[in-house]
């Protein structure tokens, strides 16, 4: 393969202009050569200089080295199965499927096809999760015994896109949000011992889920998942907890709002001002102390930049479909859990 990562994207919609173009486009390793549009003509307006094609077939051709699926959830599986079929290196928006069984599959398809295959589990470089790691690397909290995570907006409109409202499996809130909230706890502290899921539909005649919570059991810790589009006020997004303090940051990430008005991912781009900072109150040294903690920058350009040390050095994928899958196997346990009313035990 050469240096230049040739790349073909599936899709033209909000996920391939927020969060994929931004990064490729001002990388000089990557080159994106086709986007697959299958009616709009908005990319030759766009990006005049990228091939529109109508085909999700003609991003599978010799001029492509990694397809990045950003279709709807339920193409996901299918199109990233083609994709590795071809010969083809493939990134896939979350969520990878929508069950643990086709992700698996997946995974193992790659590896006989010995072709990458990663999620896009950008948030795992938000600014909120970036900044728990360094206090739990630091134990500036002592043993931690609660977390919780809110993901929260206010609409009083259903969601505007059709595809996200017919009620399938695979396209309510806990496959939109839920997928990066409980990738967030699994990443920070592995797989819990059993789960209890709340989930509810607020908005008049929703066939989708537009609210839930999800609590995650740990033998020393649980951990909160919340998320609503009622929240006209809202509280911290994180909370954590432990014997030594707290630590509460309130706000998301900078880096949607700051990519979606055109700023250019470069140099200190996202640097979030002093006053968004999140409080850390606790013990240092046996010394009480209560202060702001600089949030360290989140960084989704961290993402591509090991998808191009993976597909030229052989480096290990960050975000695997191994991964994709244990995270489905719990979003499957968390259905199982609202339709009962029971706790589910995982292990």
């Amino acid at each position: 393969m050469s240096q230049i990562i040739r790349v073909g994207i599936a899709g033209f919609g909000m996920s391939a202009n927020v969060f994929h173009l931004p990064f490729l486009l001002h990388d000089s390793r990557f080159k994106v050569v086709k986007i697959f549009a299958r009616s709009s003509n908005n990319v030759a307006t766009k990006y005049p200089t990228i091939q529109t094609v109508r085909q999700f077939a003609e991003l599978l051709t010799d001029d492509i080295d990694l397809v990045v699926i950003t279709t709807p959830n339920l193409t996901h599986y299918t199109m990233a199965k083609q994709a590795i079929l071809a010969g083809k290196h493939v990134i896939v928006e979350k969520p990878l499927s929508v069950t643990a069984a086709e992700a698996e599959e997946l995974a193992a398809l790659a590896e006989k096809q010995q072709v990458k295959l990663s999620v896009y589990q950008n948030r795992r470089w938000d600014n909120g999760i970036l900044t728990v790691k360094q206090i739990l690397a630091s134990q500036l909290l002592g043993d931690i015994v609660d977390y919780e995570l809110h993901h929260d907006r206010y609409t009083q409109a259903k969601n505007s896109k059709a595809w996200k409202e017919t009620g399938e499996r695979g396209v309510g809130l806990v496959y939109d949000l839920g997928v990066h909230l409980i990738d967030h706890a699994v990443h920070l502290f592995g797989l819990p011992d059993a789960l209890f899921a709340d989930i509810r539909y607020q908005h008049p005649n929703v066939l989708s889920e537009d609210n839930f919570q999800i609590y995650l059991y740990y033998p020393d810790k649980k951990v909160t998942l919340s998320s609503s589009k009622y929240v006209r006020e809202q509280g911290p997004t994180i909370a954590i907890h432990g014997t030594l303090g707290s630590y509460l940051k309130y706000g998301v990430d900078n880096q949607e709002a700051l990519l979606m008005a055109g700023v250019i991912p470069q140099g200190e781009w996202n640097k979030e001002e002093k006053e968004h900072w999140g409080i850390l109150n606790t013990e240092v040294n046996g010394v009480h102390i209560r202060t702001a903690l600089e949030t360290v920058s989140g960084n989704y350009q961290a993402y591509y930049d090991n998808i191009y040390a993976a597909l030229t050095a052989d480096e290990p994928l960050q975000v695997t479909a191994h991964q994709a899958a244990k995270v489905l196997a719990l979003i499957e346990k968390v259905y199982q859990s609202a339709e009962t009313g029971q706790k589910i035990a995982i292990k």
